[in-house]
This record gives structure tokens, sequence and C-alpha cells, in this order.
């Protein structure tokens, strides 16, 4: 398996887990529960971030280009109406 499929499948396992725990999180009762939760999605949120980092600095990943401000207006305006 070549380094780019590994980080694909890390980033993708990563992202996955952070939906889970998004679950989780809109779904307990116990406040103490849904602090600890938190806290785990939280690092994992860090880890995601850093391992994106180290995907784009190796080329395994190109980001989008930026939105020029007219679409951004326009997203804007669609949640606004």
């Amino acid at each position: 398996m070549q380094d780019k499929d590994m980080m694909n499948d890390v980033l993708s396992m990563i992202n996955s887990s952070l939906t889970g725990y998004a679950n989780v999180i809109s779904q307990a009762n116990n406040e103490q529960l849904r602090q600890s939760i938190q806290q785990i999605r939280n690092n994992c949120e860090a880890n995601q971030y850093n391992f994106y980092k180290i995907a784009e600095q190796k080329g395994f990943y190109k980001p989008a280009a930026p939105a020029d401000q007219q679409d951004i207006q326009e997203v804007k305006s669609q949640f606004n109406a």
C-alpha cells in the first residue's frame, strides 16, 4: 500500500469517527459523558488537521481553490433568506 493510500485511509477513518462522536454528543443526556466525548472529538479533530497538513505537504491532497467574494455572498444570502 502506498503512503498516499494509507494517509487517505487514516483521514477517512478519522472523519468517520468525527461523525460518530457528533451523533453521540447530540444524543447524550449525561453531561459528564457529553463533555468527555466532546474532549475526545476535539482531540480527534486536532489529529485530523495534523494528518491533513502532512498530506497537503506531501502533495497527497490539493485543496480546492478559495471561493470568490461573489460566491460567498450568494451562499450567505441563501442562508439569510
